[in-house]
């Protein structure tokens, strides 16, 4: 038996998605454990095409146990919406199948609207980028200890006192942004009108897990986002409003840190970011381009368009270690193909200093400038290889130099969007 932990080791959109749906067809439990609907992961099966936010990506597979745990928030009017959507496809989703933490903090209108107009009241230079769907201010009633919970709809006295907690925040600080107050019986009408819809799939995750756990089955906990997006580690304040880190899979499930056996970061095979913040390798030329065009770089949730750039191995080593990876997943090298040369990021300088680490602070990190090491590229394709014996030599060689650059071992190798598309070279679930 072994517990794994997937998560993005870059900015986001490494392809996670397609990873945790080809692990999970060996797992018992999916497990979603921080984030929001801002995420967006596309699968690709037997031709279908599944765009999932809220859900977790093994949801699409029959006979296992979906879960969405405490870490995340959760937006139930969407959450509804991509059930049914799912379901359409022909999915079959039921509280057999699928489980929400009762614990779990909701996404509420009053969130995407003070998520909005805040970013549309910065000045540019200090926009954020974030989707606007409310992630942020949910974090921050459930920080702030005002936030409604799944639990809280199962009695209307509760959610009650609840709404008007949340409401004695939120009317001042809609009013000093100009927006109306919250229609209070409004809220509480929706909310009546979506719990039972909700309560039917809320449960003790904590008390589950831990069962699953002692009956040996194998848990794969599915991150959002990427780690450099992390609200401590990342490149604050461009980050999101969780830890996106591996231990955080612990706390936003309820399950402890000595469970997970596993940990796999997802890389790119080159560096896309979409939104505001410090970008070392991005490029503004033709190769970034490209990187565009081949890797089809729009966001799933958003549709805006990502930067592109060089693989940065100064930044992948260090989410490999702020999250404990064990192996990495290397995705999109097909998108390589062609390029007569390649370039990998090994330090950055920073006012006549080689560094082998990004800085914390933001107005250092803005000026560091990328020091590469040039590798030449291959002509052959590699788009669909499924063993190493597929791959050309140049290929080979810069999957072992992206090995030795972040001190971390590729466990898998994707070469396409197809699930089956996947070189093993370390099974995450080995015993």
């Amino acid at each position: 038996m072994a517990n794994v932990v997937v998560v993005g080791a870059q900015w986001g959109d490494e392809g996670k998605g397609k990873i945790v749906d080809w692990l999970s067809e060996r797992a018992d439990v999916i497990c979603r454990f921080q984030g929001g609907h801002n995420a967006g992961h596309t699968l690709v099966i037997d031709g279908a095409v599944y765009k999932l936010h809220a859900l977790p990506s093994g949801v699409v597979r029959g006979g296992k146990l979906s879960v969405i745990g405490n870490g995340v928030v959760l937006d139930p009017w969407h959450l509804i919406k991509e059930i049914e959507t799912v379901r359409d496809q022909g999915v079959e989703i039921s509280p057999d199948t699928l489980m929400i933490a009762e614990n779990t903090p909701l996404i509420l209108p009053l969130h995407g609207e003070l998520d909005r107009a805040r970013e549309e009241a910065s000045s540019k230079g200090t926009k954020i980028g974030t989707t606007g769907r409310g992630i942020g201010p949910a974090y921050e009633d459930k920080v702030g200890r005002r936030v409604i919970r799944v639990a809280d709809l199962a009695d209307p006295a509760t959610l009650e006192a609840r709404v008007d907690r949340a409401l004695q925040h939120h009317d001042p600080l809609r009013r000093g942004l100009g927006l109306e107050p919250v229609d209070r019986d409004g809220l509480l009408a929706q909310l009546q009108a979506i719990a039972p819809r909700l309560l039917e799939y809320a449960a003790p995750v904590w008390k589950v897990l831990n069962e699953r756990k002692r009956a040996g089955q194998r848990i794969l906990f599915e991150g959002a986002q990427g780690a450099l997006l992390d609200i401590d580690f990342g490149t604050y304040p461009f980050v999101t409003s969780s830890n996106v880190i591996a231990g955080q899979a612990a706390t936003g499930t309820g399950i402890g840190p000595g469970s997970i056996d596993f940990v796999l970061g997802i890389v790119k095979a080159y560096t896309t970011r979409v939104g505001e913040g410090p970008f070392p390798t991005e490029l503004f030329d033709d190769d970034g381009e490209q990187l565009g065009i081949r890797g089809h770089e729009f966001g799933t949730t958003t549709g805006r368009k990502r930067r592109c750039g060089w693989f940065d191995a100064v930044l992948v080593r260090q989410t490999c270690a702020t999250s404990g990876v064990s192996g990495i997943a290397l995705t999109k090298l097909d998108v390589l193909d062609g390029f007569e040369e390649l370039k990998i990021c090994t330090g950055y300088e920073l006012d006549g200093r080689v560094l082998d680490y990004l800085p914390t602070a933001a107005d250092q990190q803005a000026r560091c400038k990328p020091v590469y090491e040039t590798m030449p590229g291959w002509s052959a394709s590699t788009a669909g290889a499924r063993s190493w014996a597929d791959l050309p030599g140049e290929a080979i060689k810069y999957v072992r130099r992206i090995e030795e650059l972040i001190q971390c071992p590729v466990a898998l190798l994707s070469t396409s969007p197809e699930r089956d598309d996947t070189i093993l070279v370390t099974d995450p679930f080995a015993d």
